[in-house]
Order: structure tokens, then C-alpha cells, then sequence
């Protein structure tokens, strides 16, 4: 849910005002409203560059953080560093290794490239040259060389791989025709030369991981606290910012956004310091931050809100709305028993070695986990295995939901969740402009459920009562007259007319392709089970002629990495597509607006 805010204004006297942040600020309950921009801030602009160096720096350092075990160990040799200098240390240090990675990645290729030719000393080509004999190097076709060099006293094969023939002419100048062969652009450098190159690169890399390792033990806790201390004086430049001048600057007036549950408590804090606030009326023009407040389920889909944007404050918070929805189609995407057990096992291990930060996630992985292991047992797939084919589960074989069903399911399910979407809209228009305006949209659902009784209940074989049959023509008439000539109160008839044939149009059509989308949660479970079940064949088909007592490790590793590899795709394709079917298709239907301003109140970090 969305939690109800309160408006208030404060005014305070000129030389009480540093007094009364510090202590608005120790409350830390609330948003100040914004008034003017912070980009057209030189101090603010200032701040937030300086935060986001000081943010990118200790983001590096903390890949180099020793263990609790080795800081003991370790001495810096840079103990001498000051607060001003740390920045541009790690710079320097950074820069090094970037430049030394970049030069190991160039002299690497060029040892692969040499690899081929052996480890041979150009000091003998050289001398070679110098006694007048040119030295040339040659890659061709193994055909090609038969053809045009195989004969030739001057041209000695140096190594072949595959089909192509690497080769060198050691002829007086010009005297070798080239032929089809490709002329080989050669290091400068030979192999050995390459290495101790390359050798050298890496334990110039290592000294300075070793110098970031040192800074990053013993001045990584002040870089954080420099950081929060940047933060603290951009929450007050703001709010000073924000800030209105009144009555010749004596009197300094604010307004902010509180928690309507913490008003009181407000209220009474700072009257007690001597200090006016007083509640406003909220207008239609105010942007007012949005907190959202759910149970310990739904609020582990929070981020997923948030990742698309938060609702605004005339909206229905949507992460109860979808959350069931979100398990439902994660469990009918991955599809399979094992693999859910296997979620399931890694987030209860995981979650006792975490941050109390990652353990929200472990739970939301572990209820996801859970889903999917049913959705595997009802659908008989487990690590890829079809349980509907063991000869020892055909006494529940018709218990099994067949792929065919599947499908039939995913779009059922899809009818009912955009039918879900639309009486979402319809209760959030009811509630933002009153029954009257919402009376068509409600009218569009109980038209469709009615038409799906007449229409589709028959056609799945389902006999309906005469009665009922009727009393669906009936409900179905009286919703179209409703959306034809009420969907907008207050304009004529014939104009409602027109825009509710559009209307029509537009809903029919849309209704079919969003139902259709659902389509995938079948397809995409499918080929995850599809897929295990192919690794599954090969392991035992590429196997089954090597000895028994070697042929378990083969098996194993094929096992192993296929699954990995399917687990991975599934996973992916698990998150993507419920995500979209959520943002797209339930989104449009219940009208998500979005656009909310997180509720972010003026404390001390």
C-alpha cells in the first residue's frame, strides 16, 4: 500500500533556523519540498561531483580489501597519505594497471600468434639476413602448399594445424614466388621475449594491487565516512535551497511531506523546541513523495516496482497486486521440480553466510524455488526427466498436466490476469473520480466474463443451464448499452456512441494479442524441460560404449555443464519474461501511470 502523507509548512525565525534543521533533521521524517532545481547550485553541483569521485573510488578499493585474517599481516607502505591525496594515489595505481592489462592483452595475442612458429631466437634470423639471405613467414592450405611448394629446396615447413601449413623461404631476395600463400606479420619480439614481457606486466600489476590492497585496509572506513559526510552537507545545502526568504529574510519558510501515521508525533517534537509548523491543504499541484508499506511477502517484490517506476500517489500500489502473479509465472517459465529443489537447497545455504542486505533476495529466490517445484511435480519434468514416461508412475499418469494442457493453462491463466488488470483500473478509477466514471470500465468486464460463459464454456464442452445462459445475454446487453452510451458522464449520447465504438475496437483487439502473449510462459518451460531432456540423451548416448566402471565421470561432467548451462538460460529467460508480461501487458490494462517521487526524508546519513 501507499502511505498517506500530510503537508505542513514551517516558519521560523532568521537565526533560529540552523537550530531548527539540526533538529528537523534528527527527527528524519521529512521530505522537503522541492521548490527550485539543485542543478542551477554551485555548491550542490560541487558536492555531487565530489561524491560521485569519492563513491567511484571506494567502489574499486573494495575489490581489494584483505580478509580479516591478513590485515594483521599487512603493513602499508603508505602510511603517510592524507585525506586529499588518497584519490589521486589510487588514480595513479589504477592507471598503471589498466595500462599494464591492456599491454599484457596486446602481447598475448602476439604469443598466440608466435606460439605456432615454436620458440625460436630472432638473432638467428638476423644473422641469417646479414649473410644476404631473406627470411620470409607463410600460411596456406595444406592443398595449396602441395601444389605450389612442396618441390621447393628453399621453403621449410615450421607447423601444421588442421588444414593450414605454416611455413618460412630462406631464398636470396625475390627469389620465391609467393604464389596463394599469405605473407605473416610478424612480432618483433620472440617467444621467450614475448613471456618475460608479459611476466614482467603482471608483477608490476601485482605490486600495485598489492599498494591498493594496503590503501584500501587502511583508509577505506575514512573514504566511507568522507562519503557520508558529503552526503549530510548536500541533504542541508537542499534544504536550505529549498528554503523561502519572507519578510525581508527574518523569517524563514519551508514545506515538506510527513508521514501521516508520524504527524502527530512531528507535531508535538517541534512545537516543544518553540518552533511553527502548521498543516496544508494538498493540491492538485503537488508532487507528493511516495513510501510504500507492505507485508514481509509482498515486500520483497519492491525492487521489482521499483525497477520500472513507483506509482503515484492517486495509484493503487501494484506490488501486491502482481506479486502472486510474478511467482506463478517465474515457477511456469522454469517448469521444473529439480531445478526448484535446486533453488531451493542454494538459498537456504546462502542465506546464513549473507548480509542482512542479499537475505530479501534469498527469500524471494527461495519462494521462487518453491513455485517452480511444484510446477514440476504437477507437470511431471524433473532435471529433465519426464515422470509421465517411468513405468513405475503410470498408475498417476493422468494426474501429470500434458504439455498440450499447458499451453490451454498459460492462456486461461492470461485471460483472467489482463481481465485482473482491467477491474484493477476500474477500482482505481472509482476511487480517483468516483462511480459514475468507473461504471463503463466495470461494464467491459462483466461483458467479456459474460461473453467467455456464452461462447467459450460450449466450446470446451462445458453445458450451461438455459437459465444461465439467458441471464449471460442479459448481463451482456445491459453492459454494452452502459459502455456504447455511459463511458464518458456528462456528454451526449451520440458522442458517447462514437467513442465507445472506439473503444470497442481498441479493447477487443488488444484483449486478443495480450492473451496471446501469455503463450509463452508454455513455450519457454517447455524448452527448459526440452533442453534438460536432450543433456540428459547425450549423456548417455555419447557413453554408452565406454567401460562401466569409467563411464560414470563422462556422464557426470556432460550432466554437470548441460545443466548449468539450461539452469542459467532458464533463469534468465524465468525473470525476463514474467517481468515483461507484468510491465506490459498488466501494466497497460490496469493504466499504470507511475511517475511517484521516492519519499526521501531529510536526515542525517
Amino acid at each position: 500500500m501507499i502511505v498517506k502523507m500530510n503537508k505542513y509548512a514551517f516558519l521560523v525565525y532568521h537565526r533560529d533556523y540552523k537550530d531548527f534543521l539540526l533538529h528537523l533533521r534528527s527527527l528524519g521524517v521529512v521530505h522537503v519540498k522541492s521548490i527550485r532545481p539543485v542543478a542551477d547550485n554551485d555548491v550542490i553541483r560541487q558536492l555531487t561531483a565530489e561524491e560521485k569521485r569519492i563513491k567511484g573510488t571506494i567502489e574499486f578499493l573494495n575489490k581489494f580489501v584483505s580478509q580479516n585474517d591478513e590485515k594483521s599481516l599487512r603493513r602499508s607502505t603508505v602510511e603517510q597519505l592524507t585525506f586529499s591525496n588518497i584519490e589521486s594515489v589510487v588514480e595513479r595505481f589504477r592507471e598503471t594497471i589498466a595500462k599494464a592489462q591492456s599491454e599484457t592483452a596486446t602481447l598475448e595475442k602476439e604469443r598466440e600468434q608466435m606460439a605456432v612458429w615454436g620458440n625460436f631466437k630472432y638473432e638467428n634470423i638476423t644473422r641469417l639476413r646479414e649473410a644476404g639471405y631473406d627470411v620470409k613467414f607463410y600460411t596456406c592450405r595444406d592443398t595449396e602448399f602441395a601444389k605450389e611448394y612442396a618441390e621447393s629446396s628453399n621453403v621449410f615447413i615450421i607447423n601444421k594445424i588442421q588444414a593450414t601449413v605454416y611455413f618460412i623461404s630462406i631464398t636470396k631476395t625475390g627469389d620465391i614466388n609467393t604464389g596463394s600463400a599469405e605473407l605473416v606479420r610478424m612480432s618483433l619480439k620472440d617467444y621467450s621475449q614475448l613471456t618475460a614481457k608479459i611476466e614482467s606486466l603482471q608483477t608490476e600489476i601485482k605490486q600495485a594491487e598489492y599498494q591498493l590492497q594496503a590503501i584500501a585496509d587502511e583508509h577505506l572506513d575514512t573514504l566511507k565516512d568522507m562519503r557520508k559526510d558529503i552526503e549530510n552537507h548536500l541533504a542541508w545545502n537542499n534544504v536550505v535551497l529549498q528554503t523561502s526568504h519572507e519578510a525581508a529574510d527574518k523569517l524563514m519558510f519551508l514545506e515538506g511531506w510527513i508521514p501521516a501515521v508520524e504527524s502527530l508525533e512531528m507535531e508535538k517534537e517541534v512545537s516543544k523546541k518553540g518552533f511553527y509548523c502548521k498543516k496544508q491543504e494538498i493540491t492538485d499541484d503537488d508532487t507528493i513523495p511516495i513510501k510504500l508499506k507492505n507485508n514481509r511477502f509482498t515486500r520483497l517484490f519492491e525492487p521489482i516496482t521499483k525497477l520500472y517506476s513507483l506509482p503515484n500517489y492517486g495509484e493503487l500500489d501494484p506490488t501486491p497486486l502482481f506479486a502472486p502473479f510474478f511467482m506463478l509465472f517465474f515457477g511456469l517459465c522454469l517448469g521444473d521440480g529439480g531445478y526448484g529443489l535446486l533453488l531451493v537447497a542454494t538459498a537456504l545455504l546462502l542465506k546464513r553466510k549473507v548480509s542482512d542486505s542479499v537475505k530479501p533476495i534469498l527469500t524471494l529466490l527461495l519462494f521462487f524455488g518453491i513455485t517452480t517445484t511444484i510446477v514440476g511435480i504437477l507437470t511431471g519434468s524433473f532435471f529433465g526427466f519426464s515422470l509421465i514416461e517411468i513405468e513405475s508412475m503410470s498408475s498417476v499418469k493422468n494426474y501429470f498436466i500434458t504439455s498440450d494442457n499447458l499451453m490451454i493453462i498459460s492462456l486461461v491463466i492470461g485471460f483472467f490476469h489482463v481481465l485482473y488488470g482491467k477491474f484493477v483500473a476500474a477500482v482505481k478509477l472509482k476511487i480517483q473520480r468516483g462511480l459514475k466514471y468507473s461504471l463503463a470500465a466495470f461494464a467491459w468486464i462483466f461483458f467479456i466474463l459474460a461473453v467467455a460463459v456464452i461462447l467459450v464454456l460450449p466450446m470446451m464442452k462445458i453445458q450451461i443451464h438455459k437459465l444461465l445462459e439467458y441471464a449471460m445475454y442479459g448481463v451482456a446487453g445491459l453492459c454494452a448499452l452502459v459502455m456504447l452510451f455511459y463511458n464518458t458522464p456528462g456528454k451526449k449520447p451520440f458522442v458517447n456512441l462514437g467513442s465507445g465504438i472506439w473503444a470497442a475496437y481498441n479493447t477487443v483487439s488488444g484483449l486478443v494479442g495480450d492473451v496471446l502473449s501469455y503463450i509463452r510462459l508454455y513455450a519457454i518451460g517447455l524448452t527448459g524441460a526440452l533442453l534438460g531432456g536432450v543433456f540428459n540423451s547425450m549423456a548417455i548416448d555419447m557413453t554408452a560404449t565406454m567401460n562401466p566402471f569409467v563411464r560414470w565421470l563422462p556422464m557426470l561432467l556432460i550432466l554437470l555443464v548441460g545443466h548449468a548451462l539450461n539452469i542459467a538460460l532458464s533463469l534468465i529467460s524465468s525473470l525476463v519474461h514474467p517481468l515483461r508480461l507484468i510491465y506490459v501487458e498488466y501494466y497497460k490494462n490496469a493504466e499504470f501511470e507511475g511517475g511517484g517521487l521516492d519519499y526521501s526524508p531529510f536526515r542525517k546519513v
